[in-house]
C-alpha cells in the first residue's frame, strides 16, 4: 500500500534585509519622538496653567496700608466715660479713621470730594482699630498711630491693575484721588508688606480683608469627617470581599455595583446627601459634618477598589506560610497579608482624599457655598471649603477678587501636593519587595 506523504510546507524566513530593518529602526525612532513630544507638550501646558496661575495671584501675597493718626474721641468711644465692653463695641471707629485721614488734606471741604477721600481707605478698616481699643481701654483720648488696609480700587492702583495712562473716564480712580495717594505716598504714609491675614482671615465682601483662614479649617474638618468614615469602612469592605467573601453571584453584582459607583457623577451624591441626611435626618446645613459624610460617599469605592488591589498584590506564599504555621484566616490576614498591603491601602486612600478635596459640585448642594464670615470651630458649625471658596471669589464682579482667586488656587495646589507627597512617602517607607 503506497504512502500518501502530505507536501512539505515552505519555510518563510524572515526578512532580514538592511530596508527592513532601517524602516523597523526608523519607526522605533518615531514612536520615541512622539512620546517625547508628548511628555513635553503635557509639560507645557502644565507650565502654562501654573505661570498663569502664579501670574495672577502673587500680588494677593502682599497689601497696601495707609499709616494715619487717629485721635480716639471719648465723646464717639464711650460717652458715658464707663468703659462698657458694648459700647466700646459698638462705636464708630470709621468715623474716627475718616477724621484722622481728614485732616491730611484739610483743602478737600465739599460733600463729594470727602466721600472722594474716605475711598482711600477700606471700608472694613475700622476692625482693626475696634480691636485695639478692646485689648486696651486706656487708650481711649489719645491719639494713636495705625496702619490700615487702603480702599480695594487703590490697591489694585498700587499693584499696577490700574493704569494712570488710561483716561480718567476709562478708571475707577480720578485724578483728584490719585493726586492724594501721591501725597500720602510723598508723606511716606503708604506701606506694603506680606499680607499675613490672607491666612488669618476669613471671607469678607471687601477684597483687601477676605482671606482662607474660614476656608482652610473648613476644608480640614470635612477632610477629617472623610477620612474618619472613609478609611474603615472601606479597608473592611475590601478584606471581606478579597479574604472571606464566596464567589457567587451576589459577590459579583456587590463589585460590579462598587466599580460603577466610582464613575457616578459627584453631583449625585451631593443629592443623596441633600436628601437623606438634611432632609430625612435633619442635620445642619453647610456644616463639615455633612460634607463630609457626602464626600465619604464618593471616596469608598476608589479606596475599596485600591485596597482591593493592593490585597491581590501581596503573594499568595504569605498567605501560605501563615496556614502552615497553624494561623487562621483571619490572623492571616490581620498579622500578615493587611501589613504588607498597608503602602499601597494608604496610598489609594490619599489619592481619593486629594480626589475628594477638589470637589465642589456635592458640596453646592448641601449648602456650603453660603457666605461664611467667620472661622468654624467645630463640624457641625458652617463652613466652606477652599474649591467653594474659590468658586464664590471667581464669580465675584471685583478686580480684586481675581488675585485673591487665583492665590486661593495656589493654597489649594500645595494641599494638593503634599498630600501627594504624603502617598509616595508612605509607600517608600513601608514597601517590600519580595
Amino acid at each position: 500500500m503506497t504512502e500518501i506523504t502530505a507536501p512539505a510546507m515552505p519555510v518563510r524566513r524572515p526578512d532580514l534585509s538592511q530596508a527592513r530593518l532601517k524602516r523597523r529602526y526608523s519607526a522605533e525612532r518615531r514612536f520615541r519622538l512622539y512620546g517625547i513630544l508628548a511628555v513635553l507638550v503635557a509639560t507645557g501646558m502644565l507650565g502654562a496653567l501654573l505661570v498663569t496661575i502664579i501670574g495672577k495671584g502673587y500680588s494677593a501675597f502682599y497689601r497696601t496700608d495707609v499709616r494715619l493718626e487717629v485721635m480716639l474721641d471719648p465723646s464717639v468711644i464711650d460717652p458715658a466715660g464707663t468703659k462698657d465692653p458694648d459700647a466700646i463695641m459698638q462705636a464708630d471707629y470709621t468715623k474716627l479713621l475718616r477724621e484722622g485721614l481728614r485732616q491730611l488734606f484739610p483743602d478737600v471741604t465739599s460733600r463729594e470730594d470727602k466721600r472722594d477721600l474716605n475711598a482711600l481707605i477700606s471700608s472694613g478698616a475700622d476692625t482693626q482699630i475696634r480691636k485695639m481699643v478692646q485689648a486696651d481701654p486706656s487708650l481711649i483720648g489719645q491719639t494713636v498711630t495705625v496702619s490700615v488696609p487702603i480702599g480695594p480700587d487703590f490697591d489694585m492702583l498700587a499693584k499696577g491693575f490700574i493704569s494712570r495712562d488710561l483716561p480718567e473716564s476709562a478708571r475707577r480712580v480720578s485724578d483728584k484721588q490719585i493726586g492724594w495717594y501721591d501725597t500720602l505716598r510723598q508723606q511716606d504714609r503708604v506701606e506694603h508688606g506680606f499680607n499675613w491675614s490672607f491666612f488669618t482671615s476669613g471671607d469678607s465682601r471687601e477684597p483687601e480683608l477676605a482671606g482662607v483662614a474660614g476656608s482652610v479649617v473648613g476644608t480640614l474638618l470635612t477632610m477629617l469627617v472623610t477620612l474618619s468614615l472613609a478609611f474603615p469602612l472601606a479597608v473592611a469592605t475590601a478584606v471581606y470581599l478579597e479574604e472571606f467573601a464566596p464567589k457567587n453571584r451576589w459577590t459579583d453584582l456587590i463589585e460590579v455595583n462598587i466599580n460603577n459607583l466610582a464613575a457616578v457623577p459627584s453631583i449625585v451624591f451631593g443629592l443623596l446627601g441633600l436628601a437623606v441626611y438634611i432632609g430625612f435626618f435633619g442635620l445642619p446645613r453647610s456644616a463639615p459634618l455633612v460634607g463630609g459624610m457626602v464626600l465619604s460617599l464618593m471616596t469608598l469605592p476608589i479606596i475599596i477598589i485600591a485596597t482591593r488591589a493592593a490585597l491581590k498584590a501581596v503573594p499568595p506564599s504569605i498567605r501560605e506560610g501563615g496556614y502552615g504555621i497553624g494561623a487562621s484566616p483571619l490572623q492571616v490576614v490581620t498579622h500578615h497579608v493587611v501589613p504588607l498591603a498597608m503602602p499601597g491601602i494608604l496610598t489609594g486612600t490619599i489619592i481619593g482624599m486629594a480626589h475628594a478635596l477638589g470637589e465642589t459640585a456635592p458640596l453646592l448642594m448641601i449648602g456650603m457655598v453660603a457666605f461664611i464670615v467667620g472661622v468654624p470651630h467645630g463640624v457641625t458649625d458652617a463652613a466652606t471649603v477652599l474649591p467653594v471658596q474659590i468658586y464664590l471669589w471667581a464669580d465675584s464682579p471685583e478686580r480684586g477678587f481675581v488675585e485673591k482667586t487665583s492665590a486661593a488656587i495656589m493654597v489649594l495646589l500645595v494641599f494638593l501636593v503634599l498630600m501627594n507627597g504624603i502617598a509616595v512617602y508612605l509607600r517608600r517607607r513601608f514597601e517590600r519587595r519580595w
